[in-house]
């Protein structure tokens, strides 16, 4: 072998040990990531009396998107994916986007602070999701927001999604947006005919009738039914009268669209559940308008980032928990009464 093979040979040897090395660590620093990213994701979220306000890492961006580099500013967040209550952390692990509603309060105070901002726009595509998620974004922008609001909407702005929206001045949406489905909706699982063939039997202790309300395993009687129905009802007529403030209509008009249909673009603007049919661009110049904005305004989107999951990558840390065996329902945020 000449001296010219032997070198080849010697780097392919040395390269083969290095990769063989390199895979090993890479995996190990994967694993150990992981659990570490889950953790955070879930840590971040919590609050509580024992624990007190926990700081988190997410801070808010801003983007540029148009207009002069200063001046005058229309500042736009996103509603974007199911409403959730609480914080998405670190990482959405389930590959999805999600509107988490401390999250969206956290830039909304971020965009109160910025005394360059004449107007905010609110571009909301979402289907809804959390009750509570959707009301506390809702608070937020009618107590903590001082300029005027501008809603864009893009593809879906229903129940949850279009609950949100009520806080604006001014609604546009895009001809082919679906919106409205105004209603409330909780579902239930019963397992008990799958236990029966099973030959399993679940045996509950409890300190009052409904106390196991809602157990897969046990009878959903027509008591707990009511019990339930009062709850959805109660919700329901808070939604109803959300919109008829927001929309300036009455109780009884909002009712007889408030069951649950989703609406077109075009036909939201027939039922004055929305002002205008157009696009983002006509969603900035409104909201310049309503600012008291002359000329381009600059237009500025406020956004969550989170630093870590920049660095590691959301489906990355995604990939690793399922390829650990976390299952991908585990992965996605839980809740109970929706709006959606």
């Amino acid at each position: 072998m000449s001296n010219s093979q032997e070198t080849r040979a010697a780097s392919w040897a040395l390269i083969g040990v290095l990769v063989g090395f390199a895979l090993p660590v890479c995996l190990c620093a994967c694993v150990a990531l992981a659990p570490l990213a889950l953790l955070s994701a879930s840590f971040s979220s919590v609050t509580g009396p024992a624990l007190g306000n926990v700081v988190t890492t997410t801070s808010v961006e801003r983007v540029q998107i148009s207009g002069p580099s200063t001046g005058p500013t229309v500042a736009v967040v996103s509603i974007n994916g199911p409403i959730v209550s609480g914080s998405a952390g670190q990482f959405d692990l389930s590959g999805v986007s999600i509107a988490a509603s401390r999250d969206i309060i956290r830039i909304l105070e971020e965009v109160a602070t910025d005394e360059a901002v004449k107007a905010l726009l609110l571009f909301v595509d979402s289907p809804g999701g959390s009750v509570i998620g959707s009301d506390e974004i809702y608070h937020a922008l009618k107590t903590k927001v001082r300029v005027p609001i501008v809603v864009y909407m893009g593809s879906t702005a229903a129940s949850g999604g279009y609950y949100v929206s009520m806080a604006g001045k001014h609604i546009v949406a895009h001809p082919n947006t679906l919106t409205g489905s105004i209603g409330v909706i909780s579902e239930f699982t019963n397992i008990e005919g799958l236990y029966e063939k099973l030959g399993l039997k679940s045996i509950v202790i409890k300190s009052g009738e409904f106390k196991d309300f809602g157990n897969p395993t046990s009878p959903f009687t027509e008591e707990d039914r009511k019990l339930w129905q009062a709850v959805i009802d109660e919700t329901y007529e808070q939604f109803i009268r959300i919109v008829a403030e927001g929309r300036g209509l009455s109780v009884e008009r909002v009712r007889a669209l408030a069951d649950g249909r989703p609406l077109t673009g075009r036909q939201a603007l027939e039922a004055k559940l929305v002002d205008e049919l157009g696009y983002f661009e006509d969603a900035v110049r409104k909201a310049a308008e309503l600012g008291g904005i002359e000329g381009e305004p600059r237009v500025v989107e406020y956004r969550k980032q989170t630093p870590f999951s920049s660095l590691l990558g959301v489906r990355v840390a995604r990939w690793v928990l399922i390829a650990l065996g976390v299952p991908e329902s585990a992965l996605l945020p839980q809740q109970g009464l929706q709006y959606r």
